[in-house]
């Protein structure tokens, strides 16, 4: 009997860690989904012009709300060229709500705050929300989908 329990208690114990095992793994993939959100938008601001190749999936199709078709990654790339002629990014705030980790696919809900100054020196100042899709790659998590924009 005393063989039994302490087979029984060897078992708990080791469901136990194997749980906490997956916890910590999702928690460390949530950690690096938002690492890659938040990466992104300080590249913006940043005036980095490599982050649409280095953060966005080569399959990516992202819908931003002012757009009337959703985006390829060569016509983020476009846009945000042509974007950044006419002002750029000079802060934001990021508000997460929610991020779920499935296997190698990652969805995040959020919203911010940004501002925007134009090359004629006014201050835009925005809110609004973003949700990402995200995938796990041999070169880290990239982005897949996105929809959102200014509220």
């Amino acid at each position: 009997m005393f063989d039994n329990a302490r087979l029984k208690l060897t078992a708990c114990s080791l469901l136990l860690c194997f749980n906490l095992a997956i916890a910590e793994d999702d928690t460390d993939d949530q950690a690096d989904v938002w690492a890659t959100i938040e990466s992104q938008w300080i590249a913006e601001e940043n005036n980095d012009k490599r982050w649409v190749d280095r953060l966005l999936a080569d399959e990516f199709s992202g819908w931003p709300t002012n757009s009337p078709a959703p985006r390829t990654k060569a016509s983020i790339k476009m846009w945000d060229r042509f974007n950044d002629e006419h002002g750029n990014l000079v802060a934001h705030e990021l508000y997460p709500l929610a991020i779920v980790v499935q296997g190698d696919v990652a969805i995040a809900h959020y919203l911010y705050s940004s501002a925007y100054m134009s090359k004629d020196d006014k201050l835009e100042r925005n809110n609004g929300r973003f949700t990402d899709i995200l995938v796990r790659t041999g070169d880290g998590w990239k982005f897949i989908a996105w929809h959102g924009g200014d509220d």
